[in-house]
């Protein structure tokens, strides 16, 4: 009996040991170099057989990734019995690969890499090189597994052809450039995008995609586009950074950052906080001739204008994805603004003198403003992946934003006993709703079919009380009260198709948009209602004439329309001689580009364009000669045209040093009518732009770039804007085994980064010297910490809509 129960018993844990071991069958190794040195960071992935043929390349499937230990080991733990391949990939090493059947515990002891030789018998090089993709809408910069990427993301964006990077924000050649991060749109102010690209690190970008001729998918606003490609996370742990940044212009900034990613076979987590403390001074030298009926000056103003700003900010970004299965996946992404404090203070000193400049009088204003905002944009995202190589996406966004201004203007006239005070109480409580469904359908291997539904409401209450302030009193002010409710409704439709066939690739879309648009203000007791139904198209066609000579063209139609705040009808006054006023009359402005190009021998572009404006929205600050009171307005110009010419030179051979130059000569011209006369401008102008980029040291951990950017004198809202110079010095370096970064930043190193600006048309005379306060040194310090080989998909997800949020000033 007990022989028996004690061979029961062996056989039981026997059993049972074998299922243990079943349950946790693992694959592990070491990999070195051929000096037997172990390489850390390498990328080792493991894919699973789904098929019987192990010799079929197709037949596996990518289950898991890590990368080695500073030991130069790996592990995969948690595996069940199967046949499996293992790929190890690192910069400079042939990629290894070996398929096993796993029936245990695997040790694949020593995987010796061999590095690859720069020698002109071998077709690969230790480093790769940025490519460049030319397509008939877009340019395509890669640079995956690249020494760019060593850097951050605005460094990358700074390489990137055609993309320029500023203190006015980031541009394709002349134009201002929506920013995406995986075909999601960032809506931040320039600043803050800026900011959040900074703080980014670049190892997870694969490619940057400069769209001069968005497809229908995108919003009919996006003009032009900069969409940033991040890499597939495979690997799985956590990791970490803080970071800080000094900068010193005219008064110092600070600014403190933590990011954190977190993956497992189910979820991926970002979460990004930011904080912000800085001061900005801008100088501003005003000088306006007041003009009689017969247009010779009858008084001269000369004001020296100090804009300084305080600001704290906090900045908080989410993104988490919850993979319910292998076609299935749940997102929720969020981003965060809150400036609890922020204040703005404007001192202006006016002298007037008369037209023989004969000193007559002068009057000092200080304008205090206090404002408190906050800015909380969510996106709800489903993405259902089909068999037959199409997926489906729903997007549900909501936006809250709210703003509040608290304004005191006190104004001092020399020799006048009747000084006058108000205060002024502005808040705006906006609020947007959007609803997105996608579908793409991979046709065959050339032609991909796009098609989906767009639905965007825009809710948007404001008030503004002015109190004049009499004799230490305050009285309500009821010409300059006000309340004003907006709706705006979207719904949009589209599809778009591609085809690429033997050497030619197509590109066609269409998409349409009817806008309802309700704006009422309460006190005027005045509704003005839009309704219109528009149609953009896009299409674009390139030929590969030879392996040299790529040609191509495109067109696309696209609106902008005005924003919540320019629409409000109330009245800001800077001080009792300096207005910003509100249009409800705006309507949107639409564009037709053309561009033909072509690019020849690699490295040679050259390109014509064609751009035509109708309506298009410009602030004019406008004079009245009777009154002596300049008001901003903003209104539709009757016509815009701008064309030009385009010459890009991109070398980038050298794995430690890239260069690209890119020159254009354009014509602005602008025409509008003010009701008693008909004016048209027009002016030449050049825009050139001159990137190094250069890794120093044998690990590349130093870098250095020198952006030099030349504005010649331009055409912009009936102003004359004269030549300046933008420079910008940036060198980082890796250290302490590159677990962080230190950098240096020089802005406007020979000091001609401010401008000089006129304006000259019928009653229309002033000048003015912009000093802003774009002259700095900036030094930062980066730390990472946690799984430091982690790769993440960090993005910020937004709506089009939050684009036109604007502050009340």
């Amino acid at each position: 009996m007990i022989a028996h129960l004690r061979s029961y018993i062996s056989t039981f844990l026997l059993v049972l040991a074998l299922n243990t071991s079943a349950q946790d069958y693992s694959i592990s190794g070491r990999v070195v170099d051929a000096q037997n040195q172990p390489l850390s960071l390498v990328n080792i992935v493991l894919s699973k057989s789904v098929v019987d043929d192990l010799k079929s390349s197709s037949g596996f499937t990518i289950i898991k990734g890590t990368a080695t230990n500073d030991d130069g080991s790996f592990r995969f733990k948690n595996l069940e019995a199967g046949s499996y391949k293992v790929v190890a990939t690192i910069i400079g090493f042939e990629t290894f690969e070996q398929v096993i059947v796993l029936t245990g515990q695997l040790d694949l002891k020593t995987i010796a890499l061999r590095e690859l030789s720069e020698s002109l018998d071998e077709v690969t090089i230790i480093a790769k090189k940025p490519t460049i993709t030319r397509k008939p809408d877009r340019l395509i910069f890669n640079v995956e597994n690249t020494a760019l990427i060593e850097g951050n993301t605005l460094g990358v964006l700074k390489s990137t052809p055609g993309v320029i990077v500023s203190e006015g924000g980031i541009n394709i050649k002349s134009a201002p450039a929506a920013v995406y991060i995986n075909n999601r749109k960032v809506q931040l102010t320039q600043d803050e995008l800026i900011q959040l690209l900074e703080s980014a690190p670049a190892n997870s970008i694969k490619s940057v995609e400069v769209i001069t001729n968005p497809p229908a998918n995108y919003d009919a606003d996006s003009g032009s586009v900069i969409n940033i490609i991040m890499s597939k996370n495979l690997v799985t742990g956590y990791r970490g950074s803080v970071e800080t940044k000094y900068t010193q212009g005219v008064f110092p900034s600070y600014n403190g950052a933590t990011n954190h990613y977190f993956k497992n076979n189910k979820i991926n987590l970002n979460l990004n906080y930011s904080y912000t403390n800085r001061k900005i001074n801008r100088d501003q030298d005003d000088s306006v001739n007041f003009l009689d009926d017969n247009n010779t000056i009858d008084q001269i103003w000369r004001s020296n204008v100090n804009r300084n700003t305080w600001s704290e900010t906090h900045k908080l970004n989410l993104n988490f994805d919850y993979y319910l299965d292998d076609k299935n996946t749940l997102s929720l992404t969020s981003t965060g603004l809150y400036t609890p404090y922020f204040k703005y203070q404007i001192k202006n000193n006016t002298d007037i003198f008369d037209a023989n400049q004969n000193f007559l009088s002068s009057f000092a204003a200080d304008n205090l403003s206090r404002d408190k905002k906050y800015n909380i944009g969510s996106d709800l995202i489903f993405r259902h992946e089909f068999e037959n190589e199409s997926s489906l996406t729903f997007n549900a966004h909501y936006t809250i934003y709210d703003y509040e201004r608290d304004q005191n203007v006190f104004q001092d006239e020399q020799g006048n006993v009747n000084d006058s005070e108000f205060n002024t109480l502005a808040n705006q409580d906006t609020q947007i709703v959007t609803g997105k469904l996608d579908y793409n359908l991979a046709i065959d291997d050339t032609s991909i079919f796009d098609a989906g539904l767009k639905y965007s409401n825009v809710n948007t209450d404001s008030d503004i009380t002015r109190t004049n302030i009499i004799n230490g009193q305050g009285v309500l002010d009821p010409d300059n009260t006000d309340a004003f409710k907006y709706d705006e409704k979207v719904f949009a439709a589209y599809s778009n198709y591609s085809k690429s066939w033997d050497k030619w690739d197509l590109n066609i879309g269409l998409r349409a948009e009817q806008t309802n648009i309700e704006g009422e203000s309460v006190s005027l007791n005045e509704t003005n209602t839009q309704d219109y139904l528009n149609w953009f198209p896009n299409a674009s066609l390139s030929h590969q004439v030879s392996d040299d000579v790529n040609i191509y063209g495109s067109y696309k139609r696209s609106i902008t329309r005005p924003s919540y705040t320019n629409l409000n009808p109330f009245t800001f006054f800077i001080n009792e001689n300096t207005v910003v006023l509100g249009n409800p009359n705006l309507i949107p402005t639409y564009r037709d580009h053309y561009k033909i190009g072509i690019n020849f021998l690699e490295y040679f572009t050259v390109e014509a364009y064609y751009m035509n404006y109708d309506g298009d929205i410009v602030e004019l600050p406008r004079q009245d000669n009777q009154t002596n009171i300049v008001a901003f307005t903003p209104v539709n110009l009757d016509k815009k045209v701008d064309y030009g010419f385009d010459f890009a030179f991109d070398y980038y051979e050298l794995s430690d040093w890239n260069i690209s130059f890119v020159t254009s000569f354009y014509n602005i011209s602008e025409e509008a009518n003010f009701g008693e006369s008909f004016v048209e401008l027009n002016q030449w102008a050049n825009y050139s732009e001159l990137s190094n980029n250069l890794f120093l040291l044998k690990d590349r951990s130093l870098n250095i770039n020198l952006t030099l950017t030349w504005v010649g004198k331009n055409l912009q809202q009936f102003q004359i804007v004269e030549d300046r110079l933008v420079s910008e010095l940036s060198i980082s370096k890796s250290i302490f085994n590159k677990k962080a970064i230190i950098s240096l930043v020089v802005e406007d190193i020979f000091n001609f980064q401010d401008y000089e600006s006129s304006i000259n048309y019928l009653n229309q005379s002033s000048a003015r010297f912009d000093d802003v306060d774009n002259r700095f040194v900036r030094i930062g310090f980066r730390y990472n910490f946690g799984n430091t080989k982690l790769n993440t998909n960090e993005r910020t997800t937004d709506v089009e809509e939050r684009e036109r949020l604007k502050d009340l000033n």
